[in-house]
């Protein structure tokens, strides 16, 4: 079983990798969700920012999202809500996605797959964010 997070402090994250900034700021949807059904619906703001001194593009996604009893989900797929954005230098891109979750908190990680101007493949990664509803 993972480790309560605590309540008082932020839940996003920020993470720097190959000149990609990601930056999560999560939150809990109590209106969507419903307890009694061990439903628990959050969504999440992603801001990526280029901070390298070539245009990238994202390619894929990887999420790895972990509920509170240890229950382990992979997510890959093509681009980000149906996008693959190109990102010139200092160029920000940002959108909003959700996740539901059959317990009251747990953690989301992962990474972007990145190709740049220069042919290079990379990866930025998602540093880990919780998820937290406030009623565990």
């Amino acid at each position: 079983m993972l480790q309560t997070p605590s309540t008082d402090k932020p839940h996003g994250s920020v993470a720097l990798s190959a000149g990609v900034r990601v930056a999560v700021q999560p939150k809990y949807l109590p209106e969507q969700s419903d307890p009694g059904a061990r439903q628990w619906l959050f969504t999440y703001r992603i801001r990526i920012s280029n901070e390298s001194a070539q245009r990238v593009q994202l390619m894929t996604r990887h999420w790895v999202i972990v509920d509170s009893s240890g229950q382990r989900e992979e997510v890959r797929g093509p681009g980000v809500v149906g996008q693959q954005p190109m990102l010139a230098p200092g160029q920000v891109f940002e959108y909003s996605s959700f996740v539901p979750l059959r317990t009251s908190w747990g953690t989301m990680e992962g990474a972007y797959q990145f190709v740049g101007e220069d042919g290079s493949n990379f990866e930025a990664q998602i540093a880990r964010f919780y998820l937290v509803s406030g009623d565990r």
